[in-house]
C-alpha cells in the first residue's frame, strides 16, 4: 500500500472520503462517491484488506470516477468500500534512499532495513521553467570510444539507445554506470520500466560487487505488473532525481530501461480507458505524455539530470511512431546495429545512423569535429564499396579505394571496446578510454600509421598504444564471424594479417 503523508486515519474514515465500487473491468475500476469527487490523480484504496490501489484518471459525472488499478484487482467486487486518500501517488526522497531498491509505491524490494528520515513527494511535478534552465552546453564523457568520438553526450541532456531485441542496450547502459559513477560527485538512478526481474536482480548484484551501490538508487516496475504501475514508475524516478538536483545540488545520471515500455504502458492504459487509438494502435495522447516525462529532465542552476534511455524499436522499424516521437526529445541518438552485432563489433553502435547535436566545432572543438567528420566519411565510403567488393572482389578497386577500405576496417575494429560488465563472459578485462586517447588513435589510423599491423591487432583494445604491446595476444572472437561483404572473414581466429590485407596494404 502506498504511504500517504499528512493524512490522518480519522480523515480517511470520514463518510465524505468513502465510496463504493460500481464496476470492475480488468484494471479499470468505477467508483461512486456521494460526497465531493476525488481529484484527478488521487489515490484510492479498496479491497478486503485495503491493498488494492487505484489512481483516478477521469471524473465521469457528479457522482462517479473511473481509475486504473496500480495493483492486481484479484478479489475486487462490486459494492466494496473505497477510501479516498486525498493525495496523489508519492515517492520517497532523502539521503536514505541511496543504495536502495524500490517499487513504484516507494516500498523497499531489496530485503533491507526499513527506511528512516525520508519525506514523500508527489510524482506529478511540473518541469523547470525556462528562467531556471542553464543554456550552456557541456560534453559528458562516458569512457566509451565510439560514443565520445562520434556521438558525444550532453551534460543535462537526453540520449537515446535505439535498437531491437538482443543488440546490447542493457549491457551498454550498465557499462555507462560502471564508467561514470566513480568519476562524478553525483547520484545514479536506474529506472526499470517493464523489464525482466532477472535484469534488476543481476544489476543490483553487479553494482554491489563493484562497490558503487552507495551512489545508486534503483526503482523498478516489472513487466508482469499492471500497466498503471509501469506507466507511473518513470515519474517516481524523476521525483527522486529532482530531489538530488534541486535540494542536494548534485548532478544526477538517470538511466531508463526501457522508455518504449513507458509508451507501451500508456497505450495499454489508454485502451483500458476506452480512448480511440491512433496510428498503429498507439494512444492519441502519446506525444503529450512523453513530453510531460522528458521535459522534467533538464539542466538547471542547481544541477543537472543527464538521462540515457534505452529505446526498443519494434521490428527494427525506425519509422514507428514510438521511435519518431522519442527522437524529437533527444540531444543524442545512439543507434545499435544488428548487423554489426553479428560481425562481433561491440558495442554494436552504427556510426552512420547515430548522431549528436553536440558534435559541432563550437562545442567539441575544431580538431574533434574534423576527425569525426573524416571518420564518418571514411566509413560511408566503405559502406558504398561493400557491394562492389562482394560482386567483383577487392582486387578490382582502385588503389585509393583500397586505402579507404583498409582505414575503415581498422577504424571499425579500434572503435570496439571490452566492457567491465562483460568480463565474466568474454574473459577480456574492461577498458576505460579517455577522449584524448580515442581521438589520438583515430587520427593515427587515418594517417595509415598501422597499415603494417593486422586488423585483429586493433580489435577489443583500449588506447591505441596497446597495439605495440603484445600484438600476438590480440583479442580473438570466440567463433566464426559473419562475412562483412569483403569476401573474407571479418575477424580471423589467428592474429596474423588477414589474406585481404595483402592487396590492401600493397596499395
Amino acid at each position: 500500500m502506498v504511504f500517504v503523508p499528512n493524512v490522518s486515519s480519522k480523515a480517511l474514515e470520514e463518510p465524505s472520503n468513502r465510496g463504493v465500487v460500481t464496476a470492475v473491468r480488468g484494471s479499470v475500476v468505477d467508483v461512486r462517491f456521494d460526497g465531493p469527487l476525488p481529484a484527478i490523480h488521487s489515490v484510492l484504496h479498496t479491497g478486503t484488506d485495503g491493498k488494492i490501489t487505484v489512481e483516478v484518471l477521469t471524473q465521469r459525472d457528479q457522482r462517479h470516477v473511473r481509475g486504473v488499478a496500480l495493483t492486481s484487482t484479484e478479489g475486487l467486487a462490486r459494492g466494496m468500500v473505497v477510501t479516498n486518500t486525498g493525495a496523489p501517488l508519492q515517492a520517497p526522497v532523502g539521503r536514505a534512499i541511496v543504495s536502495r531498491m524500490f517499487d513504484v509505491f516507494g516500498n523497499l524490494i531489496d530485503g533491507g532495513e526499513p527506511l528512516a528520515d525520508v519525506s514523500w513527494r508527489s510524482v506529478h511535478r511540473a518541469p523547470p521553467t525556462l528562467a531556471h534552465r542553464r543554456t550552456q552546453s557541456e560534453v559528458f564523457e562516458t569512457g566509451i570510444k565510439v560514443i565520445d568520438v562520434l556521438t558525444p553526450l550532453e551534460r543535462g541532456g537526453k540520449a537515446g539507445l535505439f535498437g531491437g531485441a538482443g543488440v546490447g542496450k542493457t549491457v551498454l547502459l550498465t557499462e555507462m554506470i560502471h564508467n561514470m559513477i566513480d568519476h562524478q560527485d553525483g547520484v545514479s538512478i536506474f529506472c526499470g520500466i517493464g523489464e525482466r526481474c532477472r535484469e534488476g536482480a543481476e544489476l543490483h548484484a553487479e553494482m554491489k560487487a563493484a562497490g558503487v551501490l552507495n551512489k545508486m538508487v534503483m526503482i523498478f516496475a516489472q513487466m508482469n505488473e499492471p500497466p498503471g504501475a509501469r506507466f507511473r514508475v518513470g515519474d517516481a524516478a524523476l521525483t527522486m532525481a529532482e530531489y538530488f538536483r534541486d535540494d542536494e545540488h548534485r548532478d544526477v545520471l538517470l538511466l531508463v530501461d526501457n522508455i518504449f515500455r513507458f509508451i507501451q504502458a500508456g497505450m495499454e492504459v489508454s485502451s483500458l480507458m476506452g480512448q480511440m487509438p491512433s496510428r498503429l494502435g498507439y494512444q492519441p495522447t502519446m506525444a503529450t505524455e512523453l513530453a510531460g516525462l522528458e521535459e522534467r529532465i533538464a539542466n538547471t542552476d542547481n544541477g543537472a539530470i543527464t538521462s540515457i534511455q534505452a529505446v526498443y524499436v519494434p521490428a527494427d522499424d525506425f519509422t514507428d511512431p514510438a521511435a519518431v516521437h522519442t527522437f524529437s526529445h533527444l540531444s543524442a541518438s545512439i543507434v545499435l546495429s544488428r548487423q554489426r552485432a553479428s560481425e562481433g563489433l561491440y558495442p554494436s553502435i552504427d556510426p552512420l545512423q547515430s548522431s549528436s547535436r553536440m558534435a559541432t566545432p563550437g562545442i567539441v572543438g575544431a580538431r574533434h569535429y574534423a576527425l569525426a567528420q573524416q571518420i564518418r566519411q571514411t566509413l560511408a565510403q566503405y559502406a558504398k564499396l561493400k557491394d562492389i567488393i562482394a560482386m567483383l572482389g577487392l582486387e578490382q578497386l582502385s588503389p585509393a579505394d583500397r586505402k579507404v577500405v583498409a582505414r575503415a576496417r581498422r577504424l571499425e575494429r579500434f572503435l570496439t571496446q571490452p566492457f567491465f560488465t562483460t568480463e565474466q563472459f568474454t574473459g577480456l578485462k574492461g577498458k576505460l578510454v579517455s577522449l584524448s586517447d580515442a581521438l589520438d588513435g583515430c587520427e593515427r589510423i587515418l594517417q595509415d600509421e598501422f597499415n603494417d599491423r593486422p586488423e585483429s591487432a586493433l580489435y577489443m583494445i583500449g588506447a591505441i598504444d596497446e597495439v605495440k604491446v603484445g600484438t600476438s595476444k590480440a583479442a580473438r572472437p570466440a567463433g566464426p564471424v559473419k562475412n562483412d561483404g569483403t569476401g573474407k572473414t571479418a575477424l580471423p581466429r589467428k592474429p596474423e594479417p588477414v589474406e585481404a590485407n595483402a592487396d590492401v596494404d600493397a596499395a
